[in-house]
């Protein structure tokens, strides 16, 4: 997960930044003067709020004498190129925080340590469920999940009331309510949605009980022709039809909270915690006063939300550190439930954190209360190295996706995908 944490907070949507502590050495730690030790942690620039990674490293610092910890805080751009030197060297980072997609890739190179007999003393068994895959490859533990965000749906209070509408608990309410709000006022979109907006596509998926990717025997193999993708596909189109937005862009292309819902007509859109915040400072800076309201994707039924892709991150050991009994330690305290509670608070609730049980109570209809709401049925992608690939620009989930959009069949579209994604997924 790539990005620069900004969270929405409550329902006013106020914008946190949250920034680490740290040198900019980049260097690995080991022993200091007079046998003292050095334990030298990354982070990534907005993932560790400063008043909790003191906290956690006081503690650890206080049962520990004679070791202190070195947090330094990484960028995003560059960041796979500079992980994949630094853990083939002899003096990486004890501990490092991982974008939960990448996290199977270094662990396939033998670049991270094998956490699986630590599982009890980690607190794997109170691990989120949706979080914890992507920490295991191959039936082994590489990583302890450390926070993760998803998708909601935001809305303009005032359009929806001017509808008659209330926020949906399944996806016949949602298109109900989409139909009526653009009866309502024509010049409105009911939902601002681009076409290639893929990881709420795979939230369709797996609602269907697919998947993006199967596993094939000892190899992978691209699902988008399976009745279930296709199923997907069908929902996106007809949800997509709502909307004004691009078939060929995504919501980043252009970025939605700032360049578009701030100038108005929107009546709903999908989208992250910081782009809520976004949307609302732009909309403060143009004299403008957002409104909004939040609730999770619908789901096929009223009994569970729609599901949603979890962005965010693990934090793991290095192979290759020259401390790793205490770098396991490390870990233990900052992915135990009584550290990620104060780190939920310290968000407020705007992340959420590995163990259900430490989860903030967020304010009543703020952003996180209802992206708390989806947590349990929150995924990944396919967990493998090869995933990677698939991503990589031309994306042929995206370009699958606007072929549909403007026409083509989903299942011969999906068919033409899948086999650019058995090609990427099985690469090494």
């Amino acid at each position: 997960m790539k990005r620069k944490l900004v969270a929405a907070i409550g329902a006013a949507g106020m914008m946190v930044g949250v920034a680490a502590c740290g040198s900019d050495d980049g260097k690995g730690g080991g022993t200091g003067a007079g046998g003292d030790k050095t334990l030298t942690v990354w982070v990534m620039d907005g993932s560790a709020p400063d008043a909790w990674i003191k906290d956690v490293n006081k503690q650890f610092e206080a049962t520990h004498k004679g070791v202190k910890v070195k947090v330094e805080e990484q960028q995003w751009n560059g960041i796979q190129e500079k992980v994949t030197t630094a853990l083939s060297e002899d003096t990486p980072p004890d501990v490092l925080e991982l974008g939960n997609t990448q996290t199977a890739g270094y662990a396939a190179t033998g670049g991270l340590a094998d956490l699986t007999e630590d599982k009890a003393a980690l607190g794997y068994d109170g691990w989120n469920k949706g979080m914890l895959a992507s920490n295991e490859l191959d039936g082994k533990l590489y990583s302890a999940p450390w926070y993760a965000a998803n998708r909601v749906v935001v809305y303009d209070k005032a359009a929806f009331k001017k509808a008659g509408v209330t926020p949906p608990k399944t996806r016949a309410e949602w298109i109900e309510g989409l139909k009526k709000i653009k009866a309502s006022d024509p010049k409105t979109q009911p939902i601002y949605l681009p076409g290639q907006s893929w990881y709420v596509y795979a939230g369709f998926v797996w609602d269907e009980g697919g998947d993006l990717a199967v596993k094939d025997g000892d190899t992978w193999k691209g699902n988008l022709s399976s009745p279930q993708a296709v199923a997907a596909m069908n929902f996106y189109k007809e949800l997509q039809s709502y909307s004004t937005a691009p078939k060929d862009k995504d919501e980043a292309t252009p970025q939605q909270s700032t360049d578009i819902v701030p100038k108005g007509g929107v009546a709903s859109w999908i989208g992250l915690g910081w782009e809520a915040g976004g949307a609302i400072e732009a909309m403060k800076k143009a004299g403008k006063t957002a409104d909004f309201g939040y609730f999770p994707i619908p789901g096929k039924t009223a009994d569970k939300p729609g599901s949603v892709f979890f962005g965010g991150s693990n934090l793991a050991v290095s192979e290759r550190s020259r401390n790793k009994d205490l770098a396991k330690e490390w870990l233990a305290l900052a992915a135990g439930k009584e550290q990620m509670a104060k780190y939920a608070a310290a968000t407020q609730g705007a992340l959420l954190p590995n163990n259900d049980a430490a989860q903030f109570t967020p304010a009543a209809g703020s952003f996180a209360e209802a992206m708390a709401k989806a947590a349990p049925v929150g995924r990944i992608t396919p967990v493998t190295p090869g995933w990677a690939n698939v991503e990589t620009a031309p994306n042929p989930i995206k370009d699958y996706m606007t072929k549909v959009l403007k026409g083509e069949d989903a299942k011969k579209a999906g068919e033409a995908a899948d086999k650019v994604i058995t090609e990427r997924i099985n690469q090494q």
